[in-house]
């Protein structure tokens, strides 16, 4: 299984597992008037799309290079990571608005048992799809796939505070479950800053990581024929790097034999698992 299905089995996942919260959260949220259970289930709605974005994404980014993008088109998976990330920091500021105003209508929730029912159904589906989509990110490094698993991670503990927010109703404490409200917002807030932060890096070529290139480095010092390396550059493809840079070698090396040390080290270096493309130029020295 290669990591562009495994990313569409992950996100048709998420698309069906929040509907379905979704829909038991927000009849849930109207009954009983609970601000914590109707920004649940906001945020139920707002990872449908954002699962819905990680397919579309996926699509795009699993197209082979053309002779309009040579580099294929891996970048669409951190533009589409973006994109989720300004809807959920969208959602946390609507969110954190209601339930500030909430305040104000402490009294409205009307407790009821199916809440706890939602609550703990809600953070089993949310645990199961965590552990299995955060094992296809350790298996495949795709930041869709992580973002993905953030989020129900996340909706994990955010109902787990739900949860938290109908026992104090119980016992007739309201001003709680406004509370939990805004600590579902804030929360929210920071996972989709986090995901924006770690698309932009991509998209405004970071670097790669220093464990990478010392791979890189590593692969080059086995060959004493390399005197020097000079204009070392990593430029992202997708999830993985196009590696360039400049080797120098004896001058009285003959053409083929410099070339042919190029060309293994371009081989050797290329399957790396983050490598896309590596291009060595040669001078003597």
């Amino acid at each position: 299984m290669d990591r562009y299905k495994t990313t569409r089995i992950a996100s048709i996942l998420g698309i069906l597992g929040n509907l379905f919260l979704l829909i038991i959260k927000g009849i849930i949220g109207l009954i009983t008037h609970s601000q914590a259970m109707i920004a649940d289930s906001i945020n139920s709605a707002s990872d449908i799309v954002s699962s819905a974005l990680t397919y579309v994404g996926n699509r795009i980014a699993s197209k082979p290079r053309d002779d309009d993008h040579h580099l294929g088109h891996g970048k669409a998976e951190y533009i589409y990571s973006m994109l989720i990330s300004i809807l959920i920091i969208m959602v946390a500021v609507s969110v954190f608005k209601d339930s500030l105003l909430s305040f104000w209508r402490v009294n409205e929730f009307n407790f009821s048992f199916w809440y706890i029912v939602v609550c703990v159904v809600t953070i089993l589906n949310k645990l199961v799809l965590f552990l299995y989509i955060n094992h296809l990110y350790k298996k495949y490094n795709n930041l869709l796939i992580l973002a993905n698993s953030r989020d129900h991670r996340n909706d994990m503990i955010v109902t787990l505070f739900t949860l938290l927010s109908g026992v104090f109703v119980y016992f007739n404490i309201y001003w709680v479950d406004s509370l939990v409200g805004l600590g579902i917002s804030i929360f929210i807030l920071i996972a989709g800053i986090k995901v924006f932060i770690e698309s932009y890096n991509v998209l405004m070529d970071k670097a790669m990581s220093e464990e990478t290139e010392k791979e890189v480095m590593d692969i080059i010092a086995k060959y004493s024929e390399v005197k020097k390396i000079q204009h070392f550059n990593a430029t992202p493809v997708g999830y993985m790097y196009q590696v360039s840079f400049t080797i120098f070698v004896d001058g009285n090396m003959s053409t083929y034999e410099s070339h042919d040390i190029a060309n293994k080290l371009e081989k050797e270096i290329s399957a790396l698992d983050d490598i896309y493309l590596t291009i060595i130029h040669v001078n003597p020295i």
